[in-house]
């Protein structure tokens, strides 16, 4: 049974960092890639960012360009997320997805495997 673990959640201050992890486990064979999405209460999940594995290339949403940073491990089937420079609006729930098929990065429902998500506070 595949199954996708994240860690590295927790509460951290305006301007502080923190950093996301998520480890494939059970058998999930090669994926496309993986990425990261979040969501906040009330709100609707959306796209963070994402590595495809084909050329390495990284992916983000413009409202996290040049604070986060995404990295990953093909052989491992690992991702993380460097959060530098956290606000208040980046906290939420933070989902770690996968794809064993073609996909688009940003697209949510293209991914079919998720993880059961770490929260991030970031404190005013």
């Amino acid at each position: 049974q595949v199954q996708l673990v994240e860690s590295g959640g927790g509460l951290v201050q305006a301007g502080g960092s923190l950093r996301l992890s998520c480890a494939a486990s059970g058998g999930i064979g090669s994926s496309y890639g993986m990425g990261w999405f979040r969501q906040a209460p009330g709100k609707v999940r959306e796209f963070v960012a994402a590595i495809r594995w084909t050329g390495g290339n990284t992916y983000y949403a413009d409202s996290v360009k040049g604070r986060f940073t995404v990295s990953g491990d093909n052989a491992k089937n690992t991702i993380s997320l460097q959060m530098n420079s956290l606000k208040p609006e980046d906290t939420a729930a933070y989902y770690c997805a996968a794809s064993t098929r073609p996909y688009i990065v940003s697209v949510g429902g293209s991914y079919n495997y998720w993880g059961q998500g770490t929260q991030v506070t970031v404190s005013s």
